[in-house]
């Protein structure tokens, strides 16, 4: 152990001459000059402490064999470098992870043919400059990422007497083609979607918008696993401080296992217990692309395809890309057919118990009797038959999702169609439930982004409802409605624009304006430059008066 401390406190030379007297006594006295200045750095300069790569090259390969102990698919590889003056050297990699092909023909082939001198010279140094045929290798002198390159598919090149190792990016691509979204999917517009790769994602982001201010930050979160996460903005668009608070909420998570991105939402959301959503997600980075315009944050994760956009605000879930691609007549009445489905798929059971238990003298008498007649019979109350049929169509639902793609439409479709039959035919539910069950759930469709929303609050508003009525459910409206009120998502009011209300951002709530009447951007999102395009640009035919062109 003296002797091996020995060794590093002194400084060697790289590459070894021929041992003669003058030599020996200029080594024992350590009064060799140093020339290059590179080698001189490396050892004067360099770090002596256990995270250090040392100068022994056996001590190097018997420390990465303990620490990747009984680790079959890690790989290396031992060589000599060079025709003349050889050095020993060795790599070390994953099989699976690199792309075997290139590592001979860039790496190990362009080392083992160098006809190079390589005494009195920094090795590593040449190496990078003038041997290796790679696109990305850097030199590192920290174990330690030597460790995370290894795990993340690059190959380090070690090699005796130097306390640089070079870590080259020659991963195996392969990865899930770019493909429509099955979960988002439009007539008109992009049919490109985010995959697992999250260099393939940030390309996408990086082909929809060339412009140098967006930005990319990266960081690793997760003790066990080391997933990298990116937070994507725009410079000069996304306020400072939400893109700060941003980084500050990934750097402040400490766990084990990050999966996916529902593992950093449910870390960086603003109201964790609340029902409604305050964390944006999607896998087209056309959306992205908007909100990023918009002065949003977006968040990827490596190996998942849903991107993460703060802030998040309600009105986002009755807005879809397919808006801003369509006529605006068309796309304005298609809005309004989100709002009145989520309104039937959060309130339509709600207020039928409310009506047929407590208020009957609403219904129009020829209705109420249809009503008695088909309920006639039944063992349940209505707020019991609400509920049975509500369970029964999310069993269903769940069924048809985690079955096989060809079997579970047909098994949630043939269900409905047999049980609710059945339901009536043996007297359990009536005909008027049935319908009403169906409305809502065709109409919980139409807002997929609120879905979980609407099917919570639908099972609250029955109970409200077969307790006291309408004033219950008016009363359990007003508290969610006081709760929505009450959120944040990144400090903009999640209800804005309608709470606080803003003139100007209404123009794309109930409505999608035409796109040369958007001058501003999202003044709730709190953008530092809120001007989009210049005014005045509504088109017109030209002038066919006389004497004009």
């Amino acid at each position: 152990m003296r002797k091996i401390m020995d060794r590093v406190r002194k400084p060697q030379p790289l590459i070894k001459s021929a041992p003669n007297a003058s030599s020996q006594q200029e080594s024992n006295q350590n009064t060799k000059p140093i020339d290059n200045p590179i080698e001189k750095l490396h050892a004067v300069e360099e770090p002596q402490d256990f995270n250090s790569i040392s100068l022994s090259i056996t001590q190097n390969l018997q420390r990465l064999h303990q620490t990747f102990e009984e680790s079959v698919d890690v790989t290396t590889r031992e060589f000599e470098v060079g025709t003349e003056a050889t050095i020993h050297a060795f790599i070390i990699f994953i099989n699976g992870l690199v792309d075997l092909g290139a590592v001979n023909l860039n790496l190990i082939n362009p080392l083992m043919n160098l006809d190079r001198n390589l005494e009195d010279m920094d090795t590593m140094a040449l190496i990078k400059e003038r041997a290796l045929s790679v696109a990305n290798v850097k030199a590192t002198h920290s174990f330690d990422d030597v460790v995370d390159a290894v795990l993340s598919g690059d190959t380090v090149l070690f090699m005796d007497n130097s306390r640089t190792a070079l870590i080259a990016s020659l991963r195996k691509s392969e990865k899930r083609t770019v493909d429509e979204p099955k979960t988002e999917s439009v007539v008109r517009g992009p049919r490109e979607g985010f995959v697992e790769s999250l260099e393939t994602n940030i390309a996408l982001l990086r082909k929809k918008m060339k412009n140098p201010a967006l930005k990319f930050f990266t960081i690793k979160i997760g003790r066990e696993t080391q997933t990298e996460v990116c937070v994507a903005y725009i410079k000069g668009i996304a306020k400072d401080k939400v893109v700060e608070e941003v980084k500050q909420r990934l750097q402040r998570i400490d766990t084990d296992a990050i999966l996916e991105s529902g593992y950093i939402e449910s870390f960086i959301e603003d109201a964790p217990l609340s029902l409604f959503p305050t964390v944006g997600n999607t896998e087209k980075p056309d959306i992205v692309s908007a909100k990023l315009l918009e002065g949003r944050v977006a968040i990827l994760v490596d190996g998942t395809p849903f991107v993460l956009t703060v802030p998040y605000l309600f009105v986002e879930g009755f807005q879809n890309s397919e808006d801003y691609y369509s006529r605006p007549y068309y796309a304005t009445f298609i809005r309004w057919l989100r709002w009145l489905g989520f309104f039937f798929a959060t309130f339509a059971p709600g207020l039928y118990v409310a009506i047929t238990t407590y208020h009957q003298e609403f219904l129009p008498p020829a209705l109420l009797a249809s009503i008695a007649a088909a309920q006639e019979g039944t063992p349940f109350p209505t707020m019991v038959e609400a509920l049975l049929m509500q369970t029964l169509f999310e069993i269903l639902r769940e069924a048809g999702v985690r079955l096989p793609r060809p079997v579970g439409p047909a098994v949630s479709i043939v269900g409905a169609l047999v049980i609710g039959d059945a339901a009536i035919s043996a007297g359990l539910v009536g005909a008027p439930m049935v319908v009403i069950t169906a409305l809502t759930a065709i109409s919980s469709f139409v807002t997929p982004s609120l879905t979980d929303v609407g099917t919570l609050s639908r099972f609250l508003f029955i109970l409200a409802a077969g307790v006291s009525g309408l004033y219950g459910v008016m009363l359990a409206f007003v508290g969610l409605l006081t709760h929505q009120v009450s959120l944040r998502s990144l400090g903009a009011p999640y209800m804005s624009p309608l709470a606080p209300s803003t003139i100007s951002d209404l123009k794309d709530v109930l409505i999608r304006a035409p796109q040369w009447f958007t001058l501003t951007r999202p003044r709730a999102i709190g953008v530092n430059n809120p001007n989009r395009q210049k005014p005045n640009q509504m088109p017109s035919p030209p002038d066919n008066q006389k004497g004009k062109k």
